[in-house]
């Protein structure tokens, strides 16, 4: 008897499991605030990790390794002795995939089982998920295309995008969830949106110069942007000298109206990345684009996104992070002037006694 009424206990919970299985989780497992933000800085880590493998793919020339998607030949799943170390590369990008799918996997879970609940966390999460799928379709079309630029472009942008939403949802696990709360003046707040917006113009004029660039992707005849690659560079470094220039006026009006320190903070670090950008960026187009130096170029494109939002996010705030809170069972609820289920006598019992 006893063993029927454990398996009909356990059928429920694992037909539970199935139908909703993060609702599951969060009714066992209450994870410290910690443990959410790790799992968020994980998720975002990952997503440059990719951007920045992504682009050893390119300069490897081996953005066709594998010739064909989802599959990494007509007659292969994965990758195979004859297609080298192209092949090796190519479908190692693609693997790891997979391993940004279990950080934003784990970022969810994470989010869903906090307590108190964080609905908007959740949101921001769940929003990775949907970002990196959109982005694996596009890679496979990005290779179904023999390497069209502008797709290669529009593959870059979502993962940028992916990084956006990455840092944001990093940053809100580790802030409250209280109506947000200005820290700076309205003058200064349009300065840093008009900084932002020039900043992302920025990273979109430098895949143009990617797209004209000799760094095609394979060593086969690919497609290139039809542009100016000279042209197309001096739009860029004007127009990273007017972010540079911008922060430097963002930096003073910080100063001078006596902000608190977290903006000044994020400034003074989007002010070192940009410098740190710049001089990687001379470098490369004096030494004729070494493959070294392109990509500790793209992985700098990634971090001066990264520190123009998180200046964009330090202008106001939520207060602090909800500590975890423990849902369990429930106690019975005692009606007064009933005996309590222990079986000891009441103060009631006991006065009627006397």
């Amino acid at each position: 008897m006893h063993k029927r009424c454990a398996y009909h206990e356990r059928v429920p919970k694992m037909l539970e499991a199935v139908r909703n299985p993060l609702a599951f989780i969060a009714r066992r497992w209450t994870p410290q605030p910690q443990t959410v933000r790790r799992a968020a800085l994980t998720a975002l880590v990952f997503s440059v990790v990719i951007v920045v493998t992504g682009g050893a793919v390119r300069l490897t020339g081996s953005g066709l390794g594998c010739d064909t998607w989802p599959k990494c030949t007509d007659d292969s799943l994965v990758v195979t002795a004859e297609m080298g170390w192209h092949g090796v590369i190519e479908f190692g990008n693609r693997m790891l995939t997979y391993v940004l799918s279990a950080a934003v996997g784990w970022t969810i879970v994470a989010a869903r089982a906090a307590k108190p609940a964080r609905p908007g966390l959740v949101r921001m999460a769940w929003a990775q998920f949907f970002v990196v799928a959109g982005n694996a379709v596009l890679g496979g079309i990005t290779v179904l295309t023999g390497l069209n630029p502008y797709i290669v472009a529009g593959h870059f942008l979502l993962a940028t995008a992916l990084i956006s939403v990455a840092t944001v949802t990093w940053q809100r696990a580790r802030e409250g969830d209280a109506a947000p709360r200005p820290l700076v003046g309205v003058p200064v707040r349009r300065a840093v949106v008009a900084l932002t917006w020039l900043t992302g113009a920025l990273i979109v004029a430098g895949t143009a110069v990617t797209g004209t660039g000799p760094h095609a992707g394979d060593a086969g005849d690919i497609q290139r942007m039809p542009f100016d690659w000279e042209a197309v560079t001096r739009v860029h470094t004007g127009l990273a000298w007017m972010v540079v220039l911008g922060t430097l006026i963002v930096w003073a009006a910080l100063r001078l109206t006596d902000a608190p320190g977290d903006p000044r903070a994020r400034v003074r670090e989007l002010l070192i990345v940009l410098l740190a950008q710049g001089a990687i960026g001379y470098a490369q187009y004096l030494t004729e684009l070494p493959e070294l130096l392109v990509g500790l170029h793209l992985l700098g494109s990634a971090l001066v996104w990264i520190a123009m939002l998180r200046l964009l996010l330090a202008l106001r705030e939520r207060g602090p992070a909800p500590t975890a809170v423990s849902t369990g069972p429930r106690a019975p609820e005692v009606s007064p002037g009933v005996p309590e289920p222990s079986g000891q006598p009441t103060a009631t019992t006991s006065s009627s006694s006397r």
